[in-house]
C-alpha cells in the first residue's frame, strides 16, 4: 500500500491544495500571456533536451532557428538544453527573438543562456498551452516521451479542429517515418483517424526544407 492511500488527503487539505494549484496556474497563464501576446507569431521548436552539440540535429535546429530569425520570425522552445539551446543559439545569434518556457522539474533544468525572453512554468499543461498558443508552426526534431507528447496534443487539436491547423515539419525522416506509417497503416487503417488529417505532416531532412515550408515560401 502507498502512502498516498495510507494517508489521504483531508477534503480540507485537498481544497487548500486546489485553490494553491488554481491560482499558480492563473498567475503563470497571465505573465505568459501578456509577454507572449506582445510578439509577432512565432515558431516553435520541439525536441530532445539530451541532443549533444556535436550532433548533427543540434545543428539543423540551430541553422533552423537563425534562419527563423533572419525572416523576423520568433523563435519559441522550451528554454532547456539540447535541441532547444540549438535553436535559441540560432535565434539569438541572428539577432532575433528567442523565447524559453522553461519548466520547474525535479531534476533540475536549467534555462539554456541564448534567451531575449524567458519564462518559468510550474505545470506542463500551462507550457504546453503557451508554447503552441502564438506560434505560426512547428518543428519537431527527433526526442523521447516529452517530445511524443507535444507532438501528439499539437495532432489531436488539429484533428478535432481544436486549433487551427499550422504548418508542421518533423525533422529527420530516418526517425519520424515508422510512426506516420504506424499511424496510416493502423491507425487508418482501423478507422480511429481521417487517414486526410495525417497529409499535412511534412517530414524534411534538413533545415532549408524546413524552412521552406514553415515560411511559406
Amino acid at each position: 500500500m502507498t502512502a498516498l492511500s495510507t494517508f489521504p488527503m483531508s477534503q480540507a487539505d485537498t481544497a487548500s491544495a486546489d485553490s494553491a494549484l488554481l491560482a499558480q496556474i492563473q498567475s503563470d497563464l497571465q505573465t505568459a500571456t501578456a509577454m507572449l501576446s506582445a510578439l509577432r507569431p512565432g515558431v516553435t521548436i520541439f525536441g530532445s533536451a539530451r541532443t549533444a552539440p556535436e550532433a548533427p540535429a543540434f545543428r539543423c535546429a540551430e541553422q533552423l532557428g537563425h534562419g527563423l530569425a533572419e525572416a523576423g520570425v520568433p523563435v519559441l522552445t522550451g528554454g532547456g538544453p539540447g535541441i532547444m539551446e540549438a535553436a535559441n543559439r540560432g535565434a539569438a545569434a541572428a539577432g532575433g527573438v528567442s523565447v524559453g518556457l522553461n519548466i520547474e522539474l525535479p531534476y533540475e533544468q536549467a534555462a539554456n543562456p541564448h534567451l531575449t525572453h524567458q519564462l518559468h512554468f510550474h505545470q506542463f499543461l500551462t507550457r504546453k498551452l503557451m508554447l503552441t498558443r502564438y506560434s505560426r508552426g512547428f518543428a519537431v526534431f527527433p526526442g523521447g516521451f516529452g517530445t511524443a507528447d507535444e507532438l501528439l496534443e499539437l495532432l489531436v487539436a488539429f484533428h478535432t479542429d481544436r486549433g487551427v491547423r499550422q504548418p508542421l515539419v518533423l525533422i529527420d525522416t530516418a526517425f519520424w517515418s515508422g510512426l506516420i506509417d504506424w499511424f496510416r497503416s493502423e491507425l487508418g487503417s482501423r478507422q480511429m483517424i481521417d487517414l486526410h488529417n495525417t497529409d499535412f505532416i511534412q517530414v524534411v531532412d534538413d533545415h532549408e526544407a524546413a524552412l521552406k515550408i514553415l515560411l511559406d515560401e
